[in-house]
């Protein structure tokens, strides 16, 4: 169901459940068990995540939904299932690593979760992506709701989770739901190149800044103090040291490529 492969400091991480990347139950453990895997391995500095099926994820697999729901104790199922979802996508989410999703066809409902929970997004233009999952009279329960309305604010989530509205990448991109759009023919070599240019960068100031962002999420708390503290611990890395000191010389060029790290 899922395929690795590395290049230096970058791992893509391939979606190969055909047709459609349905997510069942055991495609949630199979997941959890590759992130196991790859945190016991070598170190590296982002996670790409892309498909090899025509649509990047369709969301929840149909079959399993459909026994659950005839189930009596249907409703208490679907629960555990969408929890578990839930926490891997928290677990995604959390990583040191800098995330990407590579979006080259349809990513619906928990397939656009999965999607949400990364730093980055790049998508086709022709890509559909959306969270319809009020047609059915439910709620995308997945982290949707909350992801979707930090990420663009709650105006604009409740167009799309209300309307059940689908976007193509170009209007995702526009409305600031994928941070890039391109044509489909280009999507593959812009997100690798995207992956190899973030993996260039320190590793250690990439996990510092995606906890100052998430820090500047939590209400009330903010990440000024965070700022400090890991600006502090950073300038006490001999590495980072070498890179300014260079800089403050002369000799370097921090917009050039610089020599890559690689986060646990």
């Amino acid at each position: 169901m899922f395929l690795t492969e590395r290049s230096d400091a970058v791992v893509t991480l391939t979606l190969s459940r055909a047709p459609v990347n349905a997510i069942s139950e055991e495609w949630v453990r199979l997941f959890e068990a590759k992130l196991d895997e790859l945190a016991a391995g070598p170190a590296f500095t982002v996670l790409h995540i892309r498909s090899d099926q025509k649509v990047f994820c369709a969301g929840a697999d149909l079959i399993e939904m459909r026994a659950r729901m005839d189930m009596a104790d249907g409703a208490d199922r679907m629960y555990s299932y969408v929890a578990g979802i839930q926490r891997l996508y928290a677990r995604i989410e959390a990583l040191p690593q800098v995330t990407l999703a590579e979006i080259g066809g349809a990513a619906m409902g928990g397939g656009f979760e999965l999607a949400l929970s990364c730093d980055l997004r790049i998508a086709a233009n022709e890509a559909k992506v959306g969270l319809p999952e009020a047609r059915l009279g439910l709620i995308p329960g997945a982290g949707g709701t909350q992801r979707l309305t930090r990420l663009c604010g709650p105006a604009l989530a409740a167009r799309l989770i209300l309307g059940a509205e689908v976007l193509d990448g170009g209007a995702a991109s526009g409305l600031g739901v994928v941070h890039w759009a391109v044509p489909r023919a280009e999507l593959a070599q812009r997100a690798q190149e995207t992956a190899q240019r973030i993996a260039g960068l320190p590793a250690g100031a990439l996990a510092a800044s995606k906890a100052c962002i998430a820090a500047a999420m939590q209400p009330g708390r903010g990440g000024f103090t965070d700022e400090l503290e890991f600006t502090r611990s950073l300038l006490n890395e001999p590495a980072t040291r070498e890179r300014v000191q260079a800089f403050l010389a002369g000799t370097s060029d921090p917009s050039k490529k610089p020599k890559s790290g690689a986060a646990r």
